[in-house]
């Protein structure tokens, strides 16, 4: 699977602007023969949202919503897409939707919702109650957006699932400037976490930032992908737009989970077992 990381400028609030942003960038990825295009967090909308939050907020059967899921469909790329999801009963959620095929395989809504420092996601969205794997042509993937991959369980439920690679929309502002050393502290936090988890849960990590000014904050990029041995594959170079095109090859793998059967050992039943000890869940130990 040849897979497109779309570091992109969303605007904010600016669905039409950002609508297109999406058609252009899925046209380039297709020039490049990407088999999926995965897009930052909240690309369709920009994140500081706050009180715009239900103006930009769609439903699965929007328009224009639907004519880029389309996109899918005809031989063309899958696609992963971050957006403000207007459920039924008129709830938020920060959402990516998968599109395959020209329809939505799957939509993750985002579990973790961050409310410090400069976050204040709880204020605006609904959490996400799950982590579902999603059975692709091209592979088993688990999404999480951004705060969802700086906790253990999402991937680690993924990997129980049979994932093949985790997909990670984000939408990091820079954070953490040290004086001895160029790099922000929030990249070399993230490179270090998509190192990690591509190496405890042998899979392929792709994760995609965006990047541009809003609010005064500065989103830095840096999107990236490793392998399943933990190794950097290829990382944008900016802060500035770019498009990455990685090949995501299977092998690579078989060969991690050939070199040290951790899924094999992984011990669901007694982390179960352990849990409802430590939360006194006597309806968990019971048979």
């Amino acid at each position: 699977m040849k897979a497109a990381l779309c570091q992109i400028r969303p605007k904010l609030g600016d669905l039409d602007a950002n609508f297109k942003t999406h058609h252009d960038w899925i046209d380039r990825a297709t020039e490049a023969s990407a088999d999926l295009v995965l897009f930052p967090e909240l690309s369709l909308t920009g994140y500081f949202l706050r009180d715009l939050t239900q103006e930009v907020a769609l439903e699965l059967n929007d328009p224009r919503l639907e004519q880029l899921i389309a996109r899918s469909a005809d031989g063309g790329p899958s696609l992963v897409i971050g957006f403000v999801e207007r459920a039924s009963d008129h709830r938020t959620y920060n959402s990516a939707l998968f599109a395959e095929d020209g329809k939505v395989l799957s939509v993750h809504r985002k579990v973790h919702l961050p409310d410090y420092g400069i976050f204040e996601e709880g204020r605006y969205f609904a959490a996400g109650e799950s982590f579902d794997l999603i059975q692709s042509k091209h592979g088993n993937f688990g999404v999480m957006i951004c705060e969802d991959a700086w906790h253990l369980i999402p991937a680690w439920l993924h990997y129980l699932q049979g994932v093949d690679a985790l997909l990670i929309p984000f939408a990091s502002p820079a954070r953490g400037i040290d004086a001895n050393t160029a790099e922000l502290t929030s990249q070399r936090a993230w490179r270090t976490l998509v190192s990690a988890q591509s190496l405890f849960f042998q899979s392929w990590v792709l994760q995609c930032n965006r990047v541009g000014y809003e609010d005064g904050a500065l989103f830095w990029g840096g999107s990236i992908a490793a392998d399943p041995s933990g190794q950097t594959v290829i990382e944008a170079e900016s802060d500035e737009e770019e498009l990455l095109i990685v090949e995501v090859d299977p092998a690579a793998t078989r060969r991690a989970r050939d070199f040290a059967p951790l899924l094999r050992d992984a011990k669901p039943g007694l982390v179960r077992r352990q849990l409802a000890r430590i939360l006194d869940d006597r309806d968990a130990l019971r048979p």
